[in-house]
């Protein structure tokens, strides 16, 4: 590994696939191109080459010639680029990003204070924190990989879906994903709405079984076993075929770092309803892409679901903006780029 081959360190600290890992692997092509740099940890890594070790990591700082970029996202991470950079006397710059929507802890606090540079997500994440961010950068995704389907009967058919609308929610199946607010809100609507079809996408885990039985007992007892279909996980890689097909996408959690699932769904040409929840209040522009209502809240999910499926038109109006506005504002590229520009102002500085 030759001593000019590294600006940016990225870090990658977490053996458990999470919203944070998912971020980073999305930007990590395209910074690629931007900055030459390695990451600490190769989990979940498509191409490990670009892995290091923290002692590998020791190594190549203290053989580089100018200050390196540590990129954080969790309190290990830049609990690691300050023991690189205080106890083995790397040249190192130490960025940190925060996404959480609650106070951080004294120990949180106490290590962004050691940071040379913060971003934030969102402006709402933004005001939890002490510190505030030198730079907002939002998440963005892969706008040519969710898409609206060329073939959506075809994909109807496949998933076995009969009515010509569906609606869905993705993520794991618990509470704090507003799951119940959905089956619930689906109950209340599809009881006289024979168009659509509710679909929920996500992982079970054993903990919440009992939640996702209860939901599937009061789907059986309304009668809606074939038009409320809980299918919990499925292959990430399925996952833009079921977005392709949406007319509406629900993310009802009662609290979010950023919230992925908003973005994906825009880009895929669904309309969404979102509650205030993560950045959703700011991507979802009330009543052109969406709507947006408080968290936890079971009347004013039946009364946007209400409003929503009686007009699939306005639904696909809605997809429509909402595809525009992934396209013009949330970009994994544009991620990428913001990060990479502010990482060199940082080393710069």
């Amino acid at each position: 590994m030759d001593k000019e081959l590294i600006a940016l360190l990225v870090g990658n600290s977490n053996s458990r696939f999470s919203g944070v890992t998912s971020t980073m692997l999305q930007t990590l092509p395209y910074q690629q191109e931007l900055m030459p740099l390695r990451v600490l940890g190769a989990h979940h890594l498509p191409d490990t080459s670009i892995a290091i070790s923290f002692k590998q990591a020791r190594k190549l700082l203290k053989q580089s010639t100018g200050p390196v970029v540590f990129h954080a996202r969790r309190n290990d991470e830049m609990i690691q680029a300050l023991i690189l950079k205080h106890v083995f006397g790397a040249n190192l710059k130490i960025v940190f990003t925060s996404t959480a929507q609650r106070y951080h802890s004294g120990l949180t606090r106490w290590l962004i204070n050691r940071m040379d540079g913060v971003i934030s997500t969102c402006q709402a994440a933004a005001s939890y924190m002490v510190r505030k961010p030198d730079v907002i950068i939002p998440h963005g995704i892969h706008s040519d990989k969710y898409v609206r389907a060329t073939n959506r009967q075809a994909i109807l058919a496949k998933w076995q879906i009969v009515t010509p609308h569906v609606l869905g929610i993705f993520g794991r199946v618990r509470a704090q994903k507003g799951v119940h607010l959905f089956v619930r809100g689906c109950i209340a609507q599809l009881k006289n709405n024979p168009n659509f079809t509710a679909l929920v996408v996500g992982a079970i885990k054993p903990e919440d079984k009992p939640f996702a039985d209860s939901l599937q007992r009061e789907i059986d007892a309304a009668g809606l076993t074939q038009r409320i279909r809980i299918l919990g996980e499925q292959p990430f890689a399925a996952l833009p075929e079921l977005f392709s097909v949406m007319d509406l996408v629900c993310a009802l959690s009662n609290n979010e770092g950023f919230g992925l699932t908003v973005l994906e769904a825009m880009s895929s040409g669904a309309a969404v309803l979102a509650t205030e929840a993560g950045a959703w209040p700011e991507v979802v522009r009330q009543g052109v892409d969406g709507l947006v209502v408080p968290v936890e809240n079971q009347q004013a999910v039946n009364g946007a679901l209400a409003q929503l499926l009686a007009n699939p038109g306005k639904l696909a109006e809605m997809g429509i903006n909402g595809r525009a506005r992934i396209e013009a504002h949330y970009q994994v590229q544009t991620e990428a780029k913001a990060l990479c520009d502010f990482f060199k102002r940082v080393a710069s500085s």
